[in-house]
């Protein structure tokens, strides 16, 4: 008798991880007597709610990597907060440097890969909190940066140097929903991604000065506005292209013209006329010619010919013009004031995905997802289903079924990691929940088995990963 042997349905090995960040994870922030961060202002003044002890990864991360383990993940992504391990200017908290140490030591020991996240939102508090708007801001992430990687480097080869460079100014400048809070500062919002990924390239050179060997990426938020998202990396790749300083004006033309084709011929958009108004704004108010100059400076003044060594991407809801909301619409569990849509009613799109992954194969790298995951809402004590009646399973399997359906296009993806493990501090509030695994708050942070919908999505997330690893589509429901 024959042997049938399975089909292979992603690349070997392939990478299974979930991603964190430590001002959303480890708590011990912004009280007194705690290292302060640039969320520090709006959490004592009560714009926001504090994040306290966050879900106690600080204090207990072996029971949480237990978890990360048990799921049979390959990698573990965090974040070294520079906050903490620089509470004040120039003076260095051995105590964090030990914890970390620790932290990585754990992952290793567990059988998975730590990837580091140097920036992920935020900065000490002993720097403006507006820092990324400022000229001396690239330079001074390169201090931070050289002593993580000399201090770290012998537990980790794989870093992103900043988070989603692209949300983290449109959030901070331009929608205000990040502090400083400053709302339609357009020019602030440009130069802080200029910064941001000058601070990057500095960081790449400095990564391979000190690890030649070592993976280096800054990973973008998928935005359906080009000169929100697509520009900065294009930008990484294009003197691997062939591009010259000169034909970077056309060549990104170009590039914009294939990225508003290729995610026009996806799903049908819900808002078209104000996605057309977004793109038409956008590009009104950048000059591809002569956009991000310090950036571009840095990628031509670099030692590499290409400053990124695998593409990345986080995938979560792209379409920019379904992200505005009247003021007082209906939300699950009441009414949103705010003039953006709420988190735990993002719009799931499998097919978009995969559209979001083919693009990414026109920066000729290895593609891994860095970030993915689905919302719901608890309050206080009640955790509401979802309007559109997704559970994380059903969320799982159609976006694993996405990256399956880009490998079998041609795209060469090679990691997953799912956003996040346990519910966290979602930027100011407790009540979005991202995790595989829920955390029960009022009754002191309790880790469940189960997500905050009562599934056990963990369990699920397991055997998607053995199916996939052999070869049976039908883990995805195919």
């Amino acid at each position: 008798m024959t042997s049938v042997q399975p089909t292979q349905l992603l690349p070997q090995p392939f990478t299974f991880g979930v991603a964190t960040a430590g001002f959303q994870i480890e708590g011990g922030y912004n009280g007194p007597g705690e290292p302060t961060n640039n969320w520090a202002p709006w959490e004592q003044a009560g714009k926001v709610e504090p994040s306290g002890n966050a879900v106690g990864f600080w204090d207990d991360f072996e029971a949480h990597l237990d978890r990360a383990a048990a799921i049979g993940l390959d990698s573990f992504r965090l974040s070294i907060e520079w906050a903490r391990c620089f509470p004040e200017r120039g003076v260095v908290s051995d105590q964090a440097v030990a914890r970390y140490h620790e932290i990585l030591r754990a992952i290793h020991a567990r059988s998975m890969t730590p990837l580091v996240t140097l920036h992920h939102f935020t900065h000490p508090g002993w720097l403006p909190v507006e820092f990324w708007t400022l000229p001396e801001s690239p330079e001074e992430f390169t201090h931070w940066v050289r002593f993580a990687v000399s201090t770290f480097g012998e537990q980790c080869s794989n870093w992103i140097t900043t988070n989603e460079l692209n949300i983290y100014s449109v959030n901070s400048f331009l929608t205000g929903i990040f502090p400083p809070g400053w709302r339609g500062k357009f020019t602030a919002t440009m130069a802080s991604i200029d910064h941001l990924l000058t601070g990057h390239i500095l960081a790449y050179d400095l990564i391979h000065e000190l690890q030649p060997h070592g993976v280096v990426a800054t990973n973008n938020y998928s935005l359906s506005i080009y000169e929100l998202d697509r520009m900065p990396l294009d930008l990484l790749v294009a003197r691997k292209m062939g591009i010259g300083e000169s034909e970077l004006g056309r060549w990104l033309e170009m590039r914009r013209r294939n990225h508003y084709d290729l995610i026009s011929k996806g799903p049908g958009q819900v808002y078209p006329v104000i996605e057309d108004g977004l793109r038409r704004w956008a590009s009104a108010k950048v000059d591809l010619s002569t956009a991000l100059p310090r950036a571009r400076a840095a990628i031509y003044a670099s030692a590499h010919e290409c400053t990124l060594d695998v593409a990345q991407l986080d995938y979560y809801a792209p379409v920019a013009a379904e992200h505005l909301v009247l003021p007082g619409s209906l939300t699950t569990g009441g009414r949103n004031t705010l003039p953006a849509r709420s988190l735990w009613d993002d719009r799931p799109d499998g097919a978009m995905f995969t559209t979001y992954c083919l693009e990414a194969r026109d920066l000729q790298l290895p593609l891994w997802v860095v970030e993915n995951g689905m919302c719901n809402r608890v309050v206080g004590a009640r955790s509401y289903p979802r309007a559109d009646r997704y559970d994380r399973p059903k969320y799982l399997a159609e976006n694993l079924g996405a990256i399956v359906d880009a490998v079998a296009l041609g795209v060469d993806v090679r990691a997953y990691y799912h956003w996040t493990l346990v519910d966290n501090y979602e930027w100011g509030s407790y009540e979005p929940r991202f995790g595989i695994y829920g955390c029960d708050r009022p009754r002191g942070n309790k880790v469940s088995d189960f997500d905050a919908m009562g599934i056990d999505s963990a369990g699920a997330y397991a055997k998607m990963i053995v199916g996939l690893r052999a070869g049976d589509a039908s883990v995805i429901g195919r």
